[in-house]
């Protein structure tokens, strides 16, 4: 895969050399490209903002730097023999980036990320190039960065760990909070490794067990209990054909039901408590 990221702090992106992302560039797993948008300024002041139009606090990043920016980018790839690229956005008004879009992401072959810092980039940049390519403009969460760089490494980070060899275990992705499969839509429970005890706190008994059945279904069992507590929205999501006879024993215990009335909206599941109010 390649990964080319228009910026104006290049330093920002230095975790791009460290850890899984670092060591996948290293094997040659992923090309990664930081390019400076001043670059492509000329004038004398590098200037990459001006006033918006219409009035408004802030500055907005200019239509001609990031233009022949991305029009260089796109001619390297291609003269380099990258094909089909995606333009990725950062935005605090995007789509939310999940682990979904992480997967559909990692089948790509060539991503272009264009982190913004002000009040972003006129829109005419973004409408001119999905024209040419598919757009993404993605947010990593509901709140306000300074600039769209630490997103740029999250969403990079999320995508790589995907990628075949990437990771030691390839297995391992496969049981994360989010990822498709038995363990869908459900966070990822509790985990342990040795001392079995310390300072006076035990492994629970059933990994100590051997029984994988067991182990499996306190598994299940501990990623409902942390689904219901920290994303209660997961499980009203959650569809039912989703859930064997014990998944409902357990939903039932920590205090949920069936939603029939929901389900049309996409709502599978209400709290008890809430209907008896």
């Amino acid at each position: 895969m390649r990964l080319d990221v228009v910026t104006i702090f290049p330093e920002y992106l230095e975790p791009l050399n460290v850890s899984l992302v670092g060591k996948a560039r290293a094997r040659g797993q992923l090309n990664v490209h930081v390019h400076d948008l001043r670059d492509w300024t000329y004038d004398r002041h590098n200037t990459v903002d001006d006033t918006p139009y219409g009035g408004g606090p802030g500055m907005v990043m200019k239509t001609d730097p990031w233009g022949d920016a991305l029009d260089s980018v796109l001619a390297d790839g291609y003269d380099t023999g990258s094909h089909a690229p995606a333009l990725i956005v950062p935005t605090p008004s995007g789509r939310p980036f999940t682990q979904e879009l992480a997967v559909e992401l990692s089948e790509r072959p060539w991503l272009v990320f264009t982190p913004a810092r002000y009040e972003g980039i006129d829109r005419r940049v973004i409408d001119e190039y999905a024209t040419r390519m598919p757009v993404y403009e993605v947010s990593i969460g509901d709140y306000v960065l300074a600039g769209g760089e630490a997103a740029v490494l999250v969403v990079t980070e999320a995508v790589a760990r995907l990628l075949p060899g990437v990771l030691g275990n390839a297995e391992s992705h496969r049981d994360d909070s989010f990822a498709p499969g038995a363990m869908a839509n459900l966070l990822e429970g509790p985990v342990y490794t040795k001392p079995p005890r310390w300072r006076g706190r035990e492994i629970p008994e059933t990994l100590l067990s051997g029984h994988h059945g067991k182990i499996a279904r306190w598994r299940r069992d501990e990623a409902l209990k942390r689904t219901a507590a920290n994303r209660p929205d997961l499980i009203e999501r959650c569809d039912p054909k989703s859930f064997d006879k014990k998944d409902r024993e357990m939903l039932s215990i920590l205090g949920w039901a069936p939603d029939p009335a929901g389900e049309p909206y996409g709502r599978f599941w209400r709290r008890v408590d809430d209907v008896e109010q």
